[in-house]
């Protein structure tokens, strides 16, 4: 890559964009001939959020490539967008092919073999490479190339596997298609494979995830800053992949699937963009910064939002225990229970706010504390010279400078 010129970089990723919304294009086109397929409003609204999510990848690195286009980072992003592109291109493929019309296209089976196990390379670049190189391209250190040497072969090996076994294609577009590509006579070389093969696949993931803790904890200043945006977004999309599981089995004793929840999946589907999204931001520096405030937000809406709901079902609950030998109606249990949530808001969110800068932000909060202090002591002095002492001291404590002088003004 170091003997091709910027310009020739930045042509090569546009060339792969393109060639990416060519390959959707050409999807999109097999699965709006699929007249099932356009009448199954929830299936179309799948298709959609998978566009939309597979998309911000290679758009993510295209953008970090036309700024920086040796980073090794958006050249990984391009990559995976490119990688799911064939997926999703082999899936409507080999729909239409063996599902819409028969007979239509040549080698719909070998194209659901393809989309069958493309998972690997894309969750592989994704898990193990995008985050062991994270942010800067390089590895955390020399010591964790085993780790990438690891991840290459398994995420390479499981791959071949993948596409070679014998059997039905139980994870491809079609079910009880059988793979075209399977050498039978290997069979059980492909199954010990396989059984080691996972295993390994998922350690090689741990791994590249220590990775990435082990150079947090030991970064400083922007590189710091960049590793809080990816670990944010990962929470978020973490905690609600959690909240959904949570919620399925509470509601999967009714037998059918409430709207909230068909909704709260396709949330936490969409909301995997913030990866690349984050990363996009990190690198690009734009806005960096602001990480901090956003997690600040987000621990206090988010603890205040666990606090309220608590409170308010529980209120709930107790009011309608309490009224209920005067009236069968829960109306009012309702109403009074809303407007103590309400009344709850500001104070419990004074609150947390303070134990959050407390716990996350402290020097934030003893710089506050210092310039209250200072403003009331302000009200009461009279002696100009310790009025300055005392400015002097508030800013050494709260802005930290190397030297600190007063003017004032005869």
């Amino acid at each position: 890559m170091r003997a091709m010129s910027d310009r020739a970089l930045r042509r090569s990723a546009w060339a792969a964009w393109w060639f990416f919304v060519a390959m959707i294009a050409v999807a999109v086109s097999f699965s709006l001939v699929d007249q099932d397929a356009v009448a199954n409003t929830p299936r179309a609204t799948e298709a959609g959020l998978v566009i939309v999510l597979l998309t911000s990848f290679p758009l993510t690195g295209l953008l970090i490539l036309r700024h920086q286009p040796r980073n090794t980072i958006g050249w990984l992003l391009l990559g995976i967008g490119f990688v799911w592109g064939i997926g999703g291109l082999a899936d409507n493929y080999a729909r239409y092919g063996l599902l819409v019309d028969p007979g239509s296209l040549p080698g719909p089976e070998v194209a659901a073999t393809v989309a069958s196990g493309i998972w690997a390379p894309a969750l592989g670049l994704t898990g193990t490479f995008l985050i062991l190189r994270y942010p800067d391209g390089h590895l955390p250190s020399p010591r964790w190339r085993p780790v990438a040497w690891l991840s290459a072969v398994t995420v390479g090996a499981l791959t071949v596997v993948l596409l070679l076994s014998p059997g039905q294609l139980e994870a491809g577009p079609v079910p009880n298609v059988s793979n075209p590509l399977a050498l039978e006579w290997a069979r059980p070389v492909l199954e010990i494979a396989l059984a080691i093969l996972l295993p390994a696949f998922a350690l090689c993931i741990l791994a590249s995830a220590a990775g990435l803790v082990w150079r947090f904890r030991g970064s400083r200043g922007v590189e710091r800053q960049q590793l809080k945006w990816l670990a944010t977004a990962g929470a978020l999309v973490a905690s609600l992949f959690v909240v959904s599981i949570i919620a399925s089995i509470l509601t999967s004793t009714s037998g059918r699937e409430p709207g909230w929840l068909t909704v709260l999946d396709h949330a936490g589907f969409l909301l995997f963009a913030l990866l690349p999204i984050s990363i996009g931001i990190a690198i690009l520096r734009h806005g960096l910064y602001g990480i901090d405030v956003i997690i600040n937000r987000a621990l206090v809406y988010g603890s205040l939002t666990a606090v309220l709901a608590g409170a308010y079902l529980g209120s709930v609950l107790l009011l309608q225990l309490v009224l209920n030998p005067v009236t069968r109606q829960s109306e009012l249990a309702v109403a009074g229970s809303t407007l103590a949530v309400a009344a709850l808001f500001r104070p419990v969110r004074a609150r947390i706010q303070g134990t959050v800068d407390r716990r996350f932000y402290r020097s934030r909060y003893d710089a506050a504390r210092t310039l209250a202090t200072f403003g009331r002591r302000l009200r009461y002095e009279l002696d100009l010279d310790a009025v300055g002492a005392d400015l002097r001291a508030a800013v050494h404590e709260t802005v930290l400078p190397a030297h600190v002088s007063l003017w004032l003004r005869p």
